[in-house]
């Protein structure tokens, strides 16, 4: 109540210095546009007797002064600069304290609308990392289960590819075995020829013993040729040596073997004639 009391004290002041500035503007106006009152002419007469007039002859009498003019309107009065309207009044203590009040409320509220949006931001996060660790272990079980079976796979295939190894190995070594027995049945029975034709081309020494044996280093040519003899260890003396020397010679060209695959130059011979 106090606040509007006092807020029609100001409307009214505030009306009545308006009405006096308007009637000082309307005097002024109307104090210029009144015309100026016409200056007016004053008379004064004598009355002369002819006779005196005639009689005597009077002075001319002095000039009048001219008469004084009226002086000009005041000029109206300069108008006061406009006030300007009074600003609202100071807000009250109540007002005061309710503007706080409403700003502590706004404040709250901004408050708890932050704090919701983080709890809600901070639950998509959460919800956003338990997908993907969801999807990352779906996605390592994946891996893990496609590298299992790829182990397995290389696994199988390294065995197999072990067994085939060994069989072909086996295989081989099987049938080295029985082309080394062939060769060496083959090979024996070649040299046999060969010691046997050099027998039959050697001339026995009187020197000669009994139970003669020697190793002969023959080196041949593609046909049979012997080109070189060397006597290796041998229990005869040196006409021994140089008669089956000689016999090996003699015995050129050698007997071919019976597989063209076991032909070898250099040829060790073991020579017991007895």
């Amino acid at each position: 109540m106090q606040r509007a009391s006092d807020r029609w004290v100001s409307i009214a002041l505030s009306v009545l210095l308006h009405g006096a500035l308007l009637a000082a503007l309307v005097y002024g106006w109307m104090m210029f546009r009144r015309p100026p009152p016409k200056p007016t002419l004053t008379i004064e007469a004598t009355v002369v007797d002819a006779r005196a007039l005639r009689g005597a002859v009077r002075p001319p009498p002095e000039p009048r002064p001219p008469a004084a003019r009226e002086p000009s309107p005041p000029a109206p009065p300069t108008p006061p600069p406009p006030q300007e309207p009074l600003g609202p009044p100071p807000p009250t203590p109540e007002e005061l304290a309710r503007r706080e009040e409403q700003r502590h409320e706004a404040e709250a509220a901004a408050a708890e609308e932050r704090r919701v949006a983080e709890e809600r931001a901070a639950e998509d996060k959460r919800r956003e990392e338990q997908h993907a660790a969801a999807e990352k272990k779906v996605r390592e079980a994946a891996e893990a289960r496609k590298r299992a079976a790829e182990e397995r796979q290389r696994l199988a295939e390294a065995q197999d590819t072990s067994e085939r190894e060994a069989d072909l190995k086996r295989s081989l070594a099987t049938e080295e075995k029985a082309s080394v027995e062939r060769s060496s049945a083959a090979l024996a029975s070649w040299e046999a020829q060969i010691a046997a034709k050099i027998n039959r081309a050697w001339l026995r020494p009187p020197t000669a013993r009994a139970g003669i044996s020697c190793v002969l280093n023959v080196t041949q040519v593609p046909g049979g040729e012997v080109t070189q003899v060397s006597i290796g260890e041998c229990n005869g003396d040196q006409a021994v040596r140089e008669s089956i020397e000689a016999a090996v010679y003699r015995a050129s060209p050698l007997p071919p073997p019976p597989d063209p695959a076991l032909f070898d130059r250099n040829l060790r011979i073991n020579f017991r004639p007895d």
